[in-house]
């Protein structure tokens, strides 16, 4: 006589969230708090949450590239991308240049050593995925560091009064914000998808909602903390809810090139870190571009 296997539990049906928001809540609060005591108490402890968010992006796109036999090394990467963050935050921009492509030099002389079958395909991927997460994720280093790098005779520290942490704020805060206003609207509102084959779930309401909260978060943000112009933060607005949205769909198209849902589960009701990062990594650049020539 043999047993019955035992069925599987049927997946928890989350409705038109899509997730486990009580999950989800209590990691936002877990990673906002971790960001929130570094940037006020020390802020170049925020490098580190920087750095550690890279090795794990990293480890997220070798992890997911696998799927389609693309075989990232990760030991490169890894130790490129840090660096690359480390510079731009004690150097600059034309550190991080010199950073990037020397780190994109030593990844493809690393994977020398594997041979010739495949090479074309790890090394086009490997640059890419030093530009997509430690090359832009590094304007976030460039952005802490407008207000100095609060070590040595350098001014800066830590705290609200430092523009570097301000900027930082501003950069989170807004992009939370198109975040929440997609949200909130395409679920109350969603009717018309924006990229049906893409990403399903996302809706022009959506797109909508994303742009009043993104554009109102701007122009709080810029003309009360940061005390510019109100049009920087109406630009800052626009900006940063375009480059969320298109963030959102690029990391969309890889992950359905590739043949998965999320990166990983390393975020409980979030899916991968790189799942959070997408709008992120989309928005700091331009940010931090309009920050520094028009505020700072």
């Amino acid at each position: 006589m043999t047993d019955t296997p035992t069925p599987a539990p049927p997946a928890k049906d989350h409705g038109r969230a899509g997730r486990d928001l009580r999950a989800a809540f209590a990691s936002a609060i877990v990673l906002l708090g971790a960001v929130a005591a570094s940037l006020f108490f020390w802020k170049t402890a925020f490098m580190v949450i920087v750095a550690v968010a890279v090795v794990v992006a990293v480890w997220e796109l070798r992890k997911g590239f696998s799927a389609k036999g693309i075989d990232l090394p990760e030991q490169p990467l890894m130790v490129g991308g840090v660096v690359m963050v480390v510079v731009a935050y004690f150097y600059g921009a034309p550190a991080l240049v010199t950073a990037t492509a020397v780190s994109a030099l030593a990844t493809m002389l690393w994977l020398l050593r594997r041979g010739i079958d495949g090479y074309v395909q790890n090394a086009t991927a490997s640059v890419f995925t030093l530009v997509y997460v430690p090359f832009l994720g590094s304007f976030v280093a460039l952005l802490l560091a407008e207000g100095g790098t609060g070590l040595g005779s350098d001014s800066g520290g830590a705290g609200l009064d430092d523009p570097g942490v301000q900027g930082i704020i501003t950069f989170i805060l807004v992009t939370i914000a198109s975040d929440i206003g997609g949200y909130v609207a395409g679920v109350l509102f969603g009717k018309h998808p924006m990229a049906p084959v893409i990403s399903p779930k996302k809706s022009w309401e959506g797109f909508a909602g994303s742009l009043v909260f993104t554009v109102a978060a701007g122009w709080a943000l810029v003309t009360y903390l940061l005390d510019g112009d109100w049009w920087v933060g109406i630009a800052l607005g626009i900006i940063a809810v375009v480059m969320a949205t298109l963030g959102d769909l690029c990391e969309s198209v890889i992950k359905r090139d590739l043949g998965i849902k999320d990166m990983s589960q390393v975020i409980p009701g979030h899916g991968g870190l790189m799942d959070r990062l997408d709008s992120l990594l989309a928005t700091v650049a331009p940010i931090w571009l309009l920050l520094h020539y028009a505020v700072f």
